[in-house]
């Protein structure tokens, strides 16, 4: 199980993480750390885009949970985007979809309609 994580900082105070892989009780304690630097930065604006990310369990869940709540506390945003089907299906059937912004893979190759 193998979670690669790019970061890339804009002159906005904006981090973008692109994952590939799994998130997973294995990878997400790693994930949870790198995000955490961001989270608590005033104004702060975490893109996390899960295009490439083959696979997420609720440990996935709880990571993108808790650096919500941290950034809401100092007025920031957690950005999710380019959602997989099978992983937005994570985000609709926990409800979080209401509460986080999380945005659809807009071409999708339509292997997980199950």
């Amino acid at each position: 199980m193998v979670l690669n994580t790019s970061v890339e900082e804009t002159n906005d105070n904006t981090a973008i993480f692109t994952l590939r892989g799994e998130i997973d009780g294995n990878t997400a304690p790693r994930l949870e750390i790198e995000m955490s630097k961001f989270a608590e930065i005033e104004n702060f604006v975490i893109r996390v885009n899960l295009s490439e990310v083959t696979y997420m369990d609720s440990t996935g869940l709880g990571v993108f949970v808790g650096i919500y709540k941290s950034l809401v506390k100092v007025n920031g945003q957690l950005l999710i985007e380019e959602v997989p089907k099978r992983l937005y299906r994570l985000f609709t059937i926990t409800g979080l979809d209401n509460i986080m912004s999380i945005n659809r893979k807009e071409k999708d190759d339509g292997a997980d309609d199950n």
